[in-house]
């Protein structure tokens, strides 16, 4: 046993010595420690042996793998080392040589201006919910008290997909109905639903067949037009100023009794009157209303109960006012250019 050790100390010390990549290191952990190496050889018949003889045999044969496993760990961090430094000698850094210029994105307006509404909705306590945009028009009209042939479904020319009940929702309003009908007329609401829309519209300067909608929904006990005044203005304060005044005007719409028009006083010439305004003052940016007692109760709450306010603004429209943008097909065209001039504007 004795001569095979020192045997096996002595190749292993000529070969270590000889190592000279980390090739040589796998092949010499194969032939000394390996499931077939020297070592393993020592141990191979220990069967033969009496007890005593085992204990000895495999002291001897541990203390040997450990010294060898030591030495060529060693050797494998050395040779490791050396390559690192010639790396890093190699691929060194020149750091007097000027920096390269990185281009930065910039954010996308519309979705900018998504984020800084629901920002403050959630601030007032609204949760932020989205729907699906290919939608039943049991949903999309039918639960907004807008049943087929009512004459109201014209200002919403529609997009089918199949027959008269699967179509590219109108509107953001059908995820209202969703809610209330899975609140099963039992929990009060407070909730916004931007999301795109489609219409079949000519495309210009201020309409497109694709638009984003900001629609809200409140539903609770007690409510009335002065809680949607008091709301309105806030958002309109935040998003447009401080010294933004609001105003209703009276208005239709099938789901909401009484309805109305939300506006506010040209950021401009501060209601002076400017071709912005219209040489008005004013600026109307929201529909909104009293939640429509048939809307509440086909979407299960009982209006003797309940009541609420629900409000729609048009992302690009708001975008467009608060940025001077003149033209709506600027959102989705790829021209580079026009972003950098809305990153400008906006201070980033």
């Amino acid at each position: 046993m004795d001569d095979k050790v020192k045997e096996i100390q002595n190749n292993f010390a000529s070969d270590i010595k000889n190592v000279k990549k980390l090739q040589d290191i796998v092949d010499i952990k194969a032939k000394y420690i390996g499931k077939n190496g020297c070592i393993t050889e020592l141990t191979k018949n220990m069967r033969d042996y009496s007890v005593e003889e085992r204990k000895e045999i495999g002291k001897i044969a541990n203390e040997l793998k450990n010294k060898i496993t030591e030495s060529i760990s060693n050797e494998e961090n050395r040779i490791n080392k050396e390559l690192i430094d010639e790396k890093l000698k190699n691929e060194a850094i020149d750091v007097s040589l000027p920096g390269l210029e990185i281009p930065c994105g910039a954010p996308n307006i519309l979705e900018k201006t998504i984020e800084e509404f629901e920002t403050v909705f959630m601030s007032l306590g609204y949760d932020v919910v989205d729907g699906p945009e290919v939608e039943e028009d049991h949903y999309n009209f039918e639960l907004l008290n807008l049943p087929k042939g009512h004459p109201a479904r014209d200002a919403q020319d529609t997009f089918y997909l199949e027959g008269e009940d699967l179509l590219l929702r109108s509107q953001t309003s059908p995820v209202q109905a969703r809610v209330m009908l899975q609140n099963k007329g039992e929990k009060p609401i407070r909730m916004i639903c931007p999301g795109k829309t489609y219409r079949r519209d000519d495309d210009d300067a201020t309409h497109s067949h694709q638009f984003t909608q900001i629609e809200g929904l409140l539903v609770d006990h007690d409510i009335s037009l002065s809680d949607l005044k008091g709301t309105f203005d806030i958002i309109a304060k935040k998003l447009f100023g401080e010294d933004t005044k609001t105003r209703f005007r009276p208005s239709y719409y099938p789901f909401t009794e009484p309805s109305v028009e939300m506006d506010i006083s040209c950021f401009n010439c501060k209601g002076k009157g400017c071709n912005i305004c219209k040489n008005t003052g004013w600026i109307t940016i929201s529909g909104a209303g009293m939640v429509n007692p048939n809307v509440l109760k086909m979407c299960g709450y009982d209006p003797e109960k309940w009541n609420g306010f629900a409000f729609g603004f048009g992302a690009e429209r708001c975008a467009m006012l608060k940025y001077d943008i003149n033209d709506i097909r600027t959102f989705y065209n790829t021209d580079l250019r026009e972003i950098k001039v809305f990153d400008r504007k906006d201070g980033e």
